[in-house]
C-alpha cells in the first residue's frame, strides 16, 4: 500500500480555514461598527433635529413673553387713560355744581343769618356764621334740607353770645348733592 501524507492538505485546509474565520470576523466586526457608527449619527442627527425645533419653540415663547407684556403695558396704560378720562368727565359735570352751590347758599340763607366760613372736604361742607337767634338757625336748616343741592344738615355747635346784641355762633355741617341724586335717594326709601 502505498503510503499517501495527507496531513500537509488538512494543514493547508485549516489555516484557509482560520484565514476565512479571521476575514468573516473581521467583516463582521466592520459591519457591527458601521452599524453602531450609522446609529449613533443617526441618533445624533434626531437630537440635534430636536434642539432646533426646541429652539425654535423657545424663540416664538420669548416673542410672544414679549409681545404678552407689551400687551400688559398697553392695558395698564389704557386703564389709566380710562381713569383719567373719568376723573375729566367728573370734573366736566361736576363744573357747574360750584355756581348752583353758591346760588342755593344766596336763596337759602334766610335775613338775620350771616356766614363766616364755608368749607369743603370732598362732598362734605362745613359752613359756620352768625345768627341773631336759634330759630333762624333752625330756619335755615330746613332751608339746606329743601335745597337741590345740599341736604342732610347737621347742627355740630351753637354758641349764644351776650353782649348788647343777643347773637348765636354756629357751625353747620352739610352734604353737597346734585338734583339727580335727591331723585335716588328718594326713589330708594
Amino acid at each position: 500500500m502505498a503510503h499517501i501524507n495527507l496531513l500537509p492538505w488538512r494543514e493547508e485546509q485549516r489555516q484557509e480555514q482560520t484565514r476565512q474565520f479571521a476575514t468573516v470576523t473581521v467583516l463582521s466586526m466592520l459591519l457591527t461598527g458601521a452599524a453602531i457608527f450609522m446609529v449613533h449619527v443617526m441618533f445624533n442627527n434626531q437630537i440635534d433635529h430636536q434642539k432646533y425645533r426646541n429652539k425654535i419653540l423657545q424663540d416664538e415663547i420669548t416673542t410672544l413673553d414679549a409681545s404678552l407684556k407689551q400687551i400688559d403695558a398697553l392695558e395698564e396704560t389704557k386703564d389709566q387713560l380710562l381713569a383719567r378720562m373719568d376723573v375729566i368727565q367728573s370734573l366736566q359735570q361736576k363744573r357747574p355744581q360750584i355756581v348752583h352751590l353758591f346760588d342755593d347758599f344766596v336763596r337759602t340763607v334766610p335775613e338775620g343769618i350771616y356766614l363766616t366760613n364755608i368749607k369743603q372736604e370732598s362732598e362734605q361742607l362745613t359752613i359756620k356764621g352768625v345768627a341773631e337767634s336759634n330759630g333762624r338757625v333752625s330756619a335755615y336748616m330746613r332751608n339746606i334740607d329743601s335745597s337741590d343741592w345740599m341736604s342732610t344738615p347737621k347742627l355740630k355747635v351753637i354758641e349764644t353770645k351776650k353782649g348788647t346784641l343777643r347773637s348765636s355762633d354756629f357751625t353747620l355741617i352739610t352734604t353737597q348733592t346734585t338734583p339727580d341724586d335727591k331723585n335716588n335717594k328718594g326713589d330708594d326709601s
